[in-house]
C-alpha cells in the first residue's frame, strides 16, 4: 500500500471495477481484503500463488524475495554478533568459528546456509522434511532431524512443510532446546502457508543460549518462530539479540526491487498479444489460473473459496 497502512484497504477505493491488480497480496492472511477485491469487481492475481513449475520459475516472486531475505539475515546477524564468524589462527591465539543454525531449508534457509558457510561459520540446519537433507549437506551444513514416521508425509505437493502433530512438536522442541545451547546465531525461516508460524524456539531455549547470541526471525511477519520475537523490532532478551524485522527482503531495497520487477514482467508479458499489443489473458493457462484470486465479482481461487463462503 502507498496511501494507507500495510494490510489496510489502501488504493482499492480508487480502482475501477474491471481493473486488474497483480502483486504480493498475502491472500492466505488477508482474506477479508480478498473479499473486498471481489466486491469491488477487481480482477486480482497473487504472486505468492504462482505455481512452482519449471515454466513459471522466472515469475516466482516468493523465491526471489526469499533469496534476498536469507542472505540479509546472515549479514545482519553477523553485524549484531560480537565476534567474527570464521575460525582464525593468529600469533595471539586461535579464535573458534561461530556456530550458526538455520531452521527451515526452503529458499531463504538454503541461502542463509550458503551465506553463513561463505563467511566461515560452522553451520547446521533443521527441517521437518527429510527430502531436503541432501541439499543441506551439499552446502556443507550438518542436518539435524527428529526421527519420526511423520516426516515421510511432512512435505506438501507444492513443496512446503506441513503442520506436524503435537507429539512430534514436543520432541522437536526438546531437540531444538539442546541444539540452541551450543549455538551463537540462529536464523529461522519456517512458515506454514495460511497459518501462524510454528513456534520452534521457546523462551526457555532463548534463556539457555550463550549471552551475546543472535536470533534473526524471518517468520516475524507470521508471528515468528521464536516465542520472544516482537515483529518489526530488535530486542535483547536474556542477553540474546532477537531481530524481528518484517518484510525482510526490503532491507536490500535495490536488488529485491529489481528481482520483483522481473518477476512481474515475466508474469504479465505472456498476457500481451504480440501482434496487437493488447491485453489478452488466457484464463485456461495453469500459471494464470493458479495465481488468479478474484474475477467477475467472485473469489475463484480454490484456496480462498472458504473465505467467500464465510
Amino acid at each position: 500500500p502507498m496511501m494507507a497502512e500495510e494490510g489496510g484497504p489502501d488504493e482499492l477505493g480508487l480502482m475501477k471495477p474491471s481493473s486488474i491488480l497483480i502483486g504480493l497480496l498475502q491472500p492466505l492472511y488477508q482474506r477479508a481484503q480478498v473479499a473486498d477485491y471481489a466486491r469491488r469487481g477487481v480482477t486480482t492475481f497473487a504472486m505468492e500463488l504462482v505455481l512452482r513449475i519449471s515454466r513459471a520459475q522466472s515469475m516466482d516472486a516468493l523465491s526471489s524475495q526469499s533469496n534476498v531475505a536469507g542472505y540479509k539475515a546472515v549479514v545482519d546477524a553477523a553485524a549484531s554478533f560480537g565476534r567474527m564468524l570464521p575460525m582464525m589462527m593468529t600469533a595471539a591465539g586461535t579464535i573458534p568459528a561461530a556456530k550458526v543454525v538455520v531452521f527451515g531449508a526452503g529458499v531463504a534457509g538454503l541461502q542463509a546456509i550458503a551465506t553463513a558457510k561463505r563467511l566461515g561459520a560452522l553451520v547446521s540446519a533443521f527441517d521437518v522434511r527429510p527430502a531436503v537433507k541432501e541439499q543441506v549437506e551439499s552446502l556443507g551444513a550438518t542436518f539435524i532431524e527428529v526421527k519420526s514416521e511423520e516426516t515421510a508425509s511432512a512435505e506438501t505437493k507444492a513443496g512446503y512443510a506441513r503442520e506436524m502433530s503435537e507429539v512430534y512438536q514436543r520432541r522437536q522442541r526438546e531437540v531444538i532446546h539442546e541444539t540452541m545451547k551450543k549455538q551463537d546465531i540462529a536464523i529461522t525461516t519456517a512458515l506454514i502457508p495460511g497459518k501462524p508460524a510454528p513456534k520452534l524456539i521457546t523462551a526457555e531455549s532463548v534463556r539457555a543460549m550463550k549471552p551475546g547470541s543472535v536470533i534473526v526471525d524471518l517468520a516475524a511477519d507470521a508471528g515468528g518462530n521464536c516465542e520472544l520475537t516482537e515483529p518489526g523490532k530488535v530486542t535483547v532478551q536474556h542477553g540474546v539479540t532477537i531481530i524481528g524485522y518484517t518484510n525482510y527482503a526490503t532491507r536490500v531495497p535495490t536488488d529485491c526491487s529489481i528481482l520483483y520487477a522481473r518477476n512481474l514482467y515475466n508474469f504479465v508479458a505472456p498476457m500481451v498479444d504480440k501482434a496487437s499489443k493488447a491485453l489478452k489473458i488466457d484464463f485456461n493457462d495453469e500459471v494464470i489460473r493458479g495465481a488468479l484470486l478474484t474475477r467477475d465479482g467472485q473469489i475463484v481461487n480454490p484456496a480462498l473459496v472458504p473465505a467467500k463462503e464465510a
